[in-house]
């Protein structure tokens, strides 16, 4: 699934409900996933990470979507590697 696919299907899924309750409850749900996904990743099996991981992602479209943020766009900043150095690996220091 291409990632604007997977950001117009949370628009449609949950984008009305997602607006009433606004971003800073948004952030909110979204901070409490992080945790759980921290969580999962140092107790949890693969199946709990994954659950984990498709929960923030969801509640990061789902911010994305309140702010007008076109995902796929915002990713082309890493298209071509670190946006700091422009190399693959980075090599930042």
């Amino acid at each position: 699934m291409r990632i604007n696919e997977f950001q117009r299907i949370m628009e449609s899924t949950y984008g009305d409900r997602d607006r009433a309750r606004g971003i800073p409850a948004s952030v909110a749900w979204l901070t409490e996933e992080v945790g759980e996904l921290a969580q999962s990743l140092r107790k949890g099996d693969s199946d709990q990470q994954s659950h984990e991981f498709a929960d923030v992602l969801a509640w990061t479209f789902s911010l994305a979507n309140q702010a007008g943020i076109d995902l796929e766009g915002a990713l082309d900043r890493y298209a071509h590697g670190c946006p700091k150095c422009g190399r693959v690996p980075c090599h930042c220091m």
